[in-house]
Parts: structure tokens; C-alpha cells; sequence
């Protein structure tokens, strides 16, 4: 059974859907109330597992069992560099995005990446990136469920919405930016 990740975001399969957002709530738990570090668990799970195989491995000498078969583990070339590749990628894109931007040349593009990155620092203090990502991971599995179940009434809200905006942006654009120069101004030269 193959399973996507919209199949798990709209709640298609409620079992993997609620053990996600269940793992997910234990991990937020353990980092961020209860002040655990990524380091310490992984280092005490790494701990825990070893001594329960050395154990158990050690133990069927006694008991007349056969050892248990821990299979050699390696991580495939191919799917690293494809990974590595597809990051390059997408890294260089954004890179030439931001150079683009930092030249001047899309305004429009400039504001809306300030007024994100504003807008991410002010959630940035409001709380920790743990939390954040615990915040989109928890709405990722519900905004989708629900747009969904009541689409015929988000819709027209979502239109309305988008109306004002465009409205109030001709409105900026027509009071604001329209009055900023864009480039060296040119002037002509008297013979």
C-alpha cells in the first residue's frame, strides 16, 4: 500500500494521520516542555538499543537460542547525490531569486520578501523554531481537512478576500510605489 502525503494531510488513512501528529506532539512534549536535546535523546535511544541487543545477544548463549540477525545497514549512493543534486538546485534558484532582488529589479517581489521575513521575525519572537514547525505541522494536518469539508463556504470568503487585497494594493501601488523612481533618471543634453 503505497501512501502520499495528501492522502495523510487530508486524513484519507485516520491511523498514519493521528500516529504523525501524535509522534509529532511527543517529540514538541519532549524538546520543548520538557527541555530535552536532540543530542541527549538520540545519544540515550543509541544507548538503550545497544545494551538491549548486546544483552540479548549475550543471553541466548544461556538459553540455547539462536543470536539475533541484525542486518548490515548502508545508505545507497545513487539517492544521496540525487538528494544532493535536487538541493543544489533549489539552493542556487533561490540564490539567483535573491540576487534578482537585491539588484532592484522586481520591487514588488523585494516588498513582499521583507514584509515575509518581517512577519517571520515577529513570529520568531514569540516562540522558538521547535514550536513554530510544531505550529505548521499541526495546521497542515488540519487546514486541509477542513478547507475541504466546508469549500463551498471558504470560497467565496477567500474571493472577497482576495478583492479587498487587490484593491488596497492598486491603492498603495497608486499612492506609493508609483511615486518611488525606479532607475537612474535621464536627462537630456542641450547642444
Amino acid at each position: 500500500m503505497c501512501v502520499i502525503a495528501a492522502d495523510i494531510l487530508l486524513w484519507r488513512n485516520k491511523k498514519i494521520s493521528a500516529g504523525a501528529l501524535g509522534v509529532s506532539t511527543v517529540i514538541w512534549v519532549l524538546f520543548e516542555l520538557l527541555e530535552y536535546h536532540l543530542l541527549t535523546l538520540v545519544c540515550h535511544l543509541l544507548i538503550l538499543a545497544l545494551a538491549l541487543l548486546f544483552l540479548w545477544s549475550n543471553a541466548t548463549q544461556f538459553i540455547n537460542k539462536s543470536t539475533p540477525h541484525i542486518p548490515e545497514v548502508q545508505i545507497p549512493k545513487e539517492p544521496v547525490l540525487e538528494f544532493a543534486m535536487a538541493l543544489r538546485f533549489e539552493i542556487n534558484r533561490a540564490f539567483a531569486v535573491l540576487r534578482d532582488i537585491a539588484l532592484g529589479r522586481d520591487l514588488k517581489m523585494f516588498l513582499s520578501v521583507i514584509a515575509g521575513l518581517w512577519v517571520l521575525s515577529i513570529m520568531g519572537s514569540w516562540c522558538n523554531f521547535l514550536t513554530l514547525f510544531y505550529i505548521v505541522f499541526v495546521l497542515l494536518h488540519t487546514v486541509p481537512v477542513l478547507y475541504e469539508k466546508y469549500e463551498d463556504k471558504v470560497d467565496p470568503f477567500a474571493e472577497k478576500a482576495m478583492h479587498e487585497i487587490k484593491k488596497q494594493y492598486a491603492v498603495f501601488d497608486a499612492k506609493v510605489l508609483s511615486k518611488i523612481p525606479r532607475g537612474p533618471l535621464k536627462q537630456k543634453k542641450k547642444d
